[in-house]
């Protein structure tokens, strides 16, 4: 019995001691797959929220004070420039207009008759001058009657769509009421926010290409890009403090008139990497938002480490900081290894595993 305690108290401290001797790292039999950052020229899409505008959106406004006579459009309409929109009531400037023409009418004889006495030395020169000045007047104010008179017709200033009305046939409109919005959509100003250190970037390429504009493409809400391609061709004059950024404008033609005024999109912008630091982002995983990788040393030991990722592609990160080209990273099975494990490794070039993940490079 006593035998049989000793002989099992043996074979337990043989597997004790045997634990022991593999609480460091431990030697995985299978080979892993590892591979290098490469350094290459590519190009990688950025994306800006954008804000649409028409190129030119306004409010129009009544003109005079008066009762809505006529509506001639509807909502959601397009029209024409010079187009008839809103009558406010006339009567009163169209008897303005009348009164004025008499006083013309009258100034004008009393004008020829005066020139007539002056001809024959009858009256003195100043007053025909006078007369003459009265006569002046008198068109002055018919032309001012005219003016009022032609302010009850609001016409439309150039060929677009009329937003909702803010008034009703019969209401009682004051000088200056919104009416309703118009908007020219033939062709729509994009704009969207770019940091500084991008903004520096663009000036230098667009520096480097006078002659061809920032092109780029706009994204709408409905994740579809849209058919035509703009051109970047105004960029304002200031930084905002607050943010860092500052705002490029867009010009996209809109034959169609699928885009409208106050719309929301993305703009993409396609910028040049050179020499940029390349690897698969199936090579990485994250911890509290941070991204690592598994280096293998050349005694094959595993070892994390952070990387700061700068731009991001289809299938591969740009990294920036954490790696060099000279680097072996694990590229299968991260979560069959831990830190400290020794293994096995078959290297593959780098440019095979990009063109396995579709990368489009230059």
């Amino acid at each position: 019995m006593m035998k049989s305690i000793y002989k099992l108290m043996a074979l337990s401290a043989i597997a004790f001691s045997s634990c022991d001797s593999h609480k460091g790292h431990h030697e995985l039999e299978s080979k892993y797959e590892v591979t290098s950052p490469i350094k290459m020229d590519t190009s990688v899409t950025k994306h800006y929220v954008s804000q649409i505008h028409s190129s030119q959106h306004i409010e129009l406004r009544a003109l005079e004070r008066g009762y809505l006579e006529k509506i001639f459009v509807d909502e959601g309409q397009f029209v024409k420039k010079g187009q008839l929109m809103f009558q406010i009531m006339p009567r009163l400037y169209q008897a303005e207009l009348q009164r004025t023409e008499a006083e013309v009418h009258y100034a004008q004889i009393e004008y020829e008759n005066t020139k007539r006495l002056a001809e024959s030395n009858v009256v003195a020169a100043t007053e025909l001058a006078l007369a003459s000045a009265k006569y002046d007047k008198a068109k002055a104010e018919l032309a001012l009657a005219q003016v009022h008179l032609d302010f009850t017709q609001v016409r439309a200033p150039f060929d677009g769509i009329m937003d909702h009305l803010h008034v009703r046939l019969g209401s009682l409109v004051e000088e200056g009421e919104l009416l309703t919005t118009l908007s020219d959509n033939h062709e729509m100003w994009v704009y969207f926010n770019v940091p500084e250190a991008e903004y520096l970037d663009y000036k230098v390429e667009l520096s480097a290409d006078k002659e061809h504009p920032l092109r780029v493409k706009l994204m709408m809400a409905n994740n579809k890009l849209f058919e035509n391609m703009g051109e970047v061709n105004t960029i304002e004059a200031d930084f905002n403090n607050e943010t860092g950024n500052i705002a490029f404008r867009a010009t996209f033609p809109n034959p169609k008139g699928l885009l409208r005024h106050g719309e929301t999109g993305n703009v993409l912008v396609e910028a040049s990497l050179k020499d940029a630091l390349l690897i698969p982002q199936k090579t990485t995983y994250e911890i509290l938002d941070k991204k690592y990788v598994f280096v293998v040393d050349k005694n094959g030991l595993v070892r994390s480490r952070h990387i700061q990722v700068g731009a991001e592609l289809p299938h591969i990160y740009e990294v920036i900081e954490g790696l060099e080209e000279s680097d072996r990273i694990l590229l299968e099975g991260l979560r069959k290894v831990r830190e400290g494990d020794k293994i096995a490794t078959e290297f593959v070039e780098p440019i095979t595993v990009l063109s396995q993940l579709e990368l489009y490079a230059e």
